[in-house]
């Protein structure tokens, strides 16, 4: 296998156990949480998530060298400690700022990077899962913020809304 397949294989195994993480995750919060709106929303959002892991899954090479499951992991230490982190992210602001405040705008700035340096002729079927996904994580990064926005209502919620923010910022670094 080319270096650049390999290459490739490895940033989009990389989306696609994110995009996973955050199916099961956002999912496994349902059930958690009381308000019926921030239930509604994460359940929406789990299944924009489920089927960007699916866009990803059909983008790996299929070569009979490899297979390509082994290329779905975390694309390093950092990400794989921010998701263990969101996952026990103890209150339904702190969740909804994980996801929303966090991991949302970064995902959307490392898929439109991703998105500005492809190409049409070597990368058509790509930047097109690219388009889609980014479609969707936009749409869902405005309405969790307004969400966040209508929950955060007293200037402890606010404090702890940065804390939490600034934690797993924190976890990120040398992502």
């Amino acid at each position: 296998m080319t270096s650049f397949l390999a290459d490739a294989a490895r940033v989009v195994g990389g989306y696609a156990w994110l995009e996973e993480r955050l199916f099961e995750t956002l999912g496994a919060w349902v059930p958690l949480v009381a308000e019926p709106e921030v239930k509604l929303r994460l359940a929406a959002d789990s299944h924009h998530h489920a089927w960007h892991a699916s866009l990803w899954r059909e983008r790996l090479p299929e070569l009979r060298e490899f297979e390509a499951q082994q290329f779905v992991v975390p694309s390093g230490p950092p990400v794989e400690a921010f998701m263990a982190g969101l996952g026990s992210s103890p209150t339904t602001i702190d969740k909804l700022v994980g996801v929303y405040r966090v991991l949302l705008p970064r995902l959307v700035g490392t898929y439109q990077r991703h998105l500005e340096r492809g190409s049409e002729v070597t990368d058509g079927p790509t930047i097109r899962a690219l388009g889609l996904v980014l479609a969707d994580d936009l749409a869902d990064w405005r309405d969790g913020e307004l969400l966040v926005q209508r929950l955060l209502t007293t200037a402890a919620e606010v404090e702890g809304a940065g804390a939490q923010q600034t934690r797993l910022e924190t976890l990120l670094l040398g992502a």
